[in-house]
């Protein structure tokens, strides 16, 4: 017995903000000082580092709440499922529910509970919970709903990953342009076939690594220092991920005891292309072959980085047939991977 994948679903929010629309933000180093370089130089060395071009914010009327909830349905939909059976809801995010115009981040009730109610879910037994793992969070909770299955206790979870960063970065930060906001989410269910999850690995690296995203108040020393807003060590987390990351992902294959040639597409959560690039660079080194062409689906350009959101967004936009030059066929052996704060990093094996 495995868990399976029968539904899937994502939500791209409405409003698109390109890279040049950065070009009058006043960007500042963590001492409040001006960079030497003018914004359109910064925004060139960005775009050709991170892969970013635009990235997709929330209307000011949604919270995460919302945009986990669009994401459910079409979830719930693809996998032609009555909500009332659904045992497990569990909600990936890091940062609650906080409103467009800034203020206190809402977490309780929690974010899944938000999400039960806003489907209308009535049935008791379906047990709502939150998970806060960095943006690993996603494949953490596909981990649980995994347990949860195997050992007899759901047969139904809706997993769900969704953020909204735009509402807790720092506009004097250039780390800024990096964030976006969005939502998917899956059903799982039992599978006594070769579908489903083979195989998985997860680990936390907190002894100096547990701080290199952390919250503090802005960069700007002139405004009055109450809001703290998301930070980090760029080139720690680099470094840190190019060293574990693949790892994880060779520990995954392991228990799966899959053979790397059989694996088809790597759903690689979206934060950094250059960073994606060299970690899956790193893991095929650890088998001695060179990255297969077309592995790695890349949605960073025109979504950003939007957490516990780019993982199960990717996966839906390629089984659906959103982004042509990629599919997934019956059979096919897939890899969810990423890494976040905590430091955590974690790795499924999947079977279509």
């Amino acid at each position: 017995m495995r868990a399976k994948i029968t539904g899937v679903g994502s939500h791209l929010p409405n409003v698109v903000k390109k890279n040049e629309e950065f070009i009058n933000h006043e960007f500042l180093n963590n001492d409040g000082s001006s960079f030497g370089s003018d914004n359109a130089t910064i925004i060139q060395k960005f775009s050709a580092i991170t892969g970013i071009e635009e990235r997709r914010y929330m209307s000011d009327n949604l919270v995460t709440s919302d945009i986990a909830t669009l994401a459910a349905q079409k979830a719930i939909t693809d996998a032609d499922c009555d909500p009332e059976t659904i045992d497990y809801i569990i909600v990936a995010h890091n940062y609650g529910d906080v409103p467009s115009k800034g203020g206190t981040s809402d977490m309780v009730p929690s974010l899944a509970s938000r999400v039960k109610n806003k489907l209308g879910i009535k049935n008791p037994s379906c047990v709502a919970y939150d998970v806060l793992f960095g943006c690993p969070g996603w494949i953490l909770g596909v981990t649980q709903a995994d347990s949860f299955i195997k050992s007899g206790l759901a047969n139904k979870v809706l997993v769900i990953g969704a953020e909204a960063l735009s509402r807790v970065v720092d506009p004097h930060d250039r780390d800024s342009m990096i964030y976006s906001d969005g939502a998917g989410a899956v059903i799982l269910e039992p599978s006594d076939t070769e579908e489903g999850i083979l195989g998985q690995s997860t680990a936390t690296y907190a002894v100096e690594e547990a701080f290199f995203i952390y919250n503090e108040v802005s960069y700007n020393k002139q405004l009055e220092q109450k809001t703290k807003y998301i930070k980090m060590y760029g080139r720690r987390i680099y470094n840190f991920a190019l060293s574990r990351v693949p790892e994880g992902m060779k520990a995954a294959m392991e228990q799966a005891g899959v053979d790397i040639k059989d694996l088809k597409k790597i759903f690689i959560h979206q934060a950094n292309e250059k960073m994606d690039e060299a970690i899956v660079d790193r893991f095929y080194k650890l088998y001695d072959m060179t990255v297969p062409k077309d592995i790695m689906p890349m949605i960073i350009h025109k979504l950003g980085n939007s957490s516990v959101a780019t993982v199960p967004t990717v996966m839906d936009l390629v089984v659906h047939g959103k982004m042509p030059q990629h599919k997934v066929e019956k059979g096919d052996v897939v890899m969810f991977a990423s890494v976040g704060a905590g430091m955590n990093i974690n790795a499924i094996v999947y079977r279509y």
